[in-house]
């Protein structure tokens, strides 16, 4: 049995269990065709990490995480995940990569978003959504730049996933600053936990706008329905979007290797370009 560990977590919505298992096999099959002990199946909580006694600690000696064994077993704590000695693959955000987590990881390849609305290659974006019958709905620019109803989210209350997020508020603020705005356009902004809890806010109407990242939205619109009662009605500008990541401590042939098997499944939707 590996002691390596992989995770697919950020698109691992219950309804698509099967699907991000299968995506996983096959490159779970890539990699040992390249020599790499992957494990057979990915993990899905904090119960299935491998113990590290007195925690995580960094190239210099500095505790960067505690001991998974300490974590609630049932839920997964993704920063934990990310930090962990033994990650061989997991996805990321560029969010945390930007606040700190680039330093502990390597970036071993980009997923392509070309199977969504306002994906483009490795690019992707974020689509603006409010109730129906607020604003038109408008698709995403072609030019894969900003579109900001300005006008229409003045005042309003905002919802993101988390602070961290690029796809949630990173990009939004950005987005606005450019254009010599900033958060304080909406009347307040509050943390919803997850993407698909930011859709459920806007339509129960404990929201008004939402930053909800393109794949994200696709995955709404085939099993959330809250999705039905909402409408795009701007996208902030592509940025890259979730980048494939292993331990800081994988060895360059490892991480060479994984890149060669990913270059071999770049055919597939799952994978668009590597380095």
């Amino acid at each position: 049995m590996s002691e390596l560990i992989a995770a697919l977590p950020m698109y691992d919505w219950p309804e698509v269990r099967d699907e991000v298992d299968a995506q996983w096999a096959s490159l779970r099959d890539a990699f040992r065709g390249k020599g790499i002990d992957a494990p057979e199946t990915i993990v899905r909580r904090n119960g299935d990490l491998p113990p590290v006694p007195g925690g995580v600690h960094d190239a210099e000696g500095k505790l960067i995480a505690p001991d998974p064994a300490t974590l609630p077993p049932d839920e997964l704590d993704f920063h934990k995940l990310w930090l962990h000695p033994a990650l061989l693959f997991a996805q990321t955000c560029w969010g945390p990569m930007e606040l700190g987590l680039s330093a502990h990881v390597q970036v071993v390849g980009q997923p392509s978003y070309d199977a969504y609305e306002g994906g483009r290659g490795e690019l992707y974006s974020s689509a603006l959504v409010m109730r129906t019958g607020e604003g038109p709905e408008v698709r995403s620019p072609a030019d894969g730049k900003a579109l900001l109803p300005l006008d229409l989210i003045r005042g309003k209350r905002f919802t993101f996933n988390s602070l961290d997020s690029m796809s949630g508020i990173i990009a939004l603020t950005r987005d606005l600053e450019a254009v010599g705005e900033n958060l304080d356009i909406f009347s307040s902004s509050g943390e919803s936990g997850g993407h698909r809890d930011s859709i459920v806010a806007v339509a129960e109407g404990r929201a008004d706008v939402a930053a909800i990242d393109c794949e994200s939205w696709a995955l709404a619109r085939r099993f959330e329905p809250a999705a039905r009662k909402v409408v795009i009605v701007g996208w902030t500008a592509r940025r890259k979007g979730l980048p494939f990541i292993t331990a800081k401590t994988a060895p360059e042939k490892t991480v060479r290797a994984m890149r060669e098997a990913l270059a071999g499944l770049a055919e597939q939707p799952l994978i668009q370009r590597v380095g």
